[in-house]
């Protein structure tokens, strides 16, 4: 499961050599975090989510085939970078 999920991953990415992958067991079922270079996780995740749903599907179908559960998490990095304090916008007076 892991080498498909490292696979498809790779080809959809412009930085294969970015890619990894961490599972673990949760809650009765194999837990993937998926990690890409931050240019690259809207990609992997697709418009809508629409790729990583299809990732999902097929991961799906195949740990089902294995008797298995699975889960599919793309890791974003680009929320955890802490981000420059900015002044709250101001507001004009309103006129009556």
């Amino acid at each position: 499961m892991e080498q498909l999920i490292i696979y498809l991953a790779r080809a959809l990415v412009d930085q294969p050599d970015q890619v990894s992958l961490r599972a673990s067991d949760v809650e009765g079922a194999r837990l993937y975090e998926l990690k890409v270079a931050p240019e690259d996780v809207g990609k992997v995740i697709g418009r809508d989510g629409r790729t990583v749903g299809a990732l999902r599907t097929l991961l799906g179908a195949a740990a089902q085939k294995q008797g298995q559960k699975v889960r599919l998490e793309i890791q974003d990095d680009r929320r955890q970078q802490p981000q420059a304090a900015t002044p709250a916008p101001a507001t004009a007076p309103q006129g009556q």
